[in-house]
């Protein structure tokens, strides 16, 4: 066991070196490093294949295993409500921090940028009831094909309430799930031997085509909105995780290293949904905790993206040379609340939503956009990690507020006494014992007994 994570280590090692290298490429031959752009496409679409089933086989185990549909309901509606707070909150940041910056004085808005803009808010998100209507997918099958997370869910939670009800009738068909959730997990354990490869034609292609000239002249906004970012992970959550379940949250984020750097070297949070499912599940949370919030939380708690889309407004608006009053940013405050939760974990959305919201509530700055398109990129790599930081510490948080969470776990995980499997993702048994509220095979529970 010992030789396969020793493997797994100098596989993240690779990426490290994969992703310098790219930006060595980037620089030194741009035409060249602009073509490799499909190697990091193609490494994040691998991953992304993945997120259906995963979610799928989880939420099912989860939500199947759970005797009271009531505590599923209870669960759901905690993490929306936690998601409502902490988007509200982040805005709120965004907005203080922006006003405190001033950024966009001084830039001027050409015709190009202004075309690009338009591009942007032409492919934005659509309304609160298109959005509603887009969770129903066309069939229970489409809902895999075309990749629509929330549609996943509804489909996997209508499957586990349906199996939750047939009681032991349904066991055998939980037990085959679980088993393809296995098999799911070791092809994706598979597939991130490619990462090194994504990795280094992703950062290769977005430095061959930006190179340092939109770092120079928007290095304001830039630097603001990561110092943003960087204080509400370790202060606000921090506090937060701290305070209610007593995890100190740098050794949350040391335990999801890996992750980060994934997300770093992809700039999509999408691409270690899969991951952080297994592990939070390997840290001592539950399954029905896992499988309901990390899925609901990728597109309803995105803190990164919601400091980004208030900062970003304020930036547009003060470039635009007409910079918004109180009344109009609490009013955009507000809009944003139910814009973001549109935004889905993936790059170039939150540049969309932007387009959309401004084009909604302002329309006379949507051609500001185009102020932003240079340097999105770059910014996406902390709105991804925020994101993804903001959805773990939902985890540990719903965990703890409804008793689904083994402290001793959490502690002994933290600690790196329990080392995650890095070969299949999964424990095969040998992880938390289920909590009391969870119904599991009579034989697996005798086993666990020692019988």
């Amino acid at each position: 066991m010992a030789a396969r994570r020793d493997r797994t280590h100098y596989l993240y090692l690779a990426v490290i070196g994969a992703v310098l290298l790219g930006i060595g490429v980037g620089f030194l031959a741009p035409g060249v490093a602009v073509e490799l752009k499909p190697l990091g496409t193609g490494f994040v679409s691998l991953i992304k294949m993945m997120i259906s089933p995963i979610i799928f086989c989880t939420i099912v185990l989860g939500v199947g295993s759970v005797r009271k549909a009531a505590k599923v309901g209870a669960v759901g509606g905690l993490a929306l409500g936690y998601f409502l707070v902490m988007s509200t909150v982040a805005l709120a940041i965004g907005l203080v921090v922006g006003n405190f910056l001033e950024p966009g004085s001084g830039l001027h808005l050409t015709k190009d940028l202004a075309e690009a803009g338009a591009k942007q808010a032409a492919g934005a998100s659509e309304g609160a009831a298109d959005f509603l209507l887009g969770i129903i997918p066309t069939t229970m099958v489409s809902a895999f094909t075309e990749g629509e997370v929330l549609q996943t869910l509804l489909v996997a939670l209508l499957a586990g309430f349906a199996l939750q009800a047939m009681g032991a009738a349904g066991e055998p068909v939980l037990r085959g799930i679980g088993h393809i959730q296995r098999l799911v997990f070791r092809i994706l354990a598979m597939i991130m031997w490619a990462a090194p490869v994504g990795a280094f034609g992703a950062i290769a292609a977005v430095v061959g085509a930006t190179g340092m000239d939109a770092l120079k002249s928007l290095a304001v906004i830039m630097i603001g909105f990561y110092v943003t970012c960087a204080l509400f992970v370790f202060v606000v959550l921090g506090t937060l995780l701290r305070l209610v379940a007593g995890v100190n949250v740098f050794a949350l984020l040391k335990y999801l290293g890996r992750e980060f750097l994934l997300i770093l070297s992809t700039s999509s949070s999408e691409s270690a949904l899969p991951r952080l499912i297994a592990k939070m599940e390997h840290l001592g949370v539950s399954k029905p905790v896992v499988g309901i919030t990390v899925p609901t939380g990728y597109s309803f708690n995105l803190d990164g993206t919601a400091i980004y889309l208030t900062m970003s407004s304020l930036f547009v608006a003060e470039a635009m040379g007409n910079p918004l009053s109180v009344g109009e940013q609490i009013s955009l405050l507000v809009f944003m609340i139910i814009a973001s939760k549109g935004a889905a974990g993936v790059t170039g959305a939150g540049l969309a939503t932007l387009a959309g919201g401004l084009q909604s509530h302002r329309p006379d700055l949507v051609d500001g956009v185009g102020l932003i398109v240079g340097i999105d990129r770059f910014m996406s790599e902390a709105r991804a990690l925020t994101n993804f930081a903001g959805n773990a510490v939902a985890t540990v948080l719903v965990g703890t507020w409804t008793k689904e969470i083994d402290k001793a776990r959490v502690a002994e995980v933290l600690a790196g006494n329990a080392p995650f499997d890095e070969t299949t993702l999964v424990d095969d048994g040998h992880g938390p014992a289920p909590l009391p509220d969870q119904r599991s095979d009579e034989g697996e529970e005798r086993a666990r007994a020692g019988v």
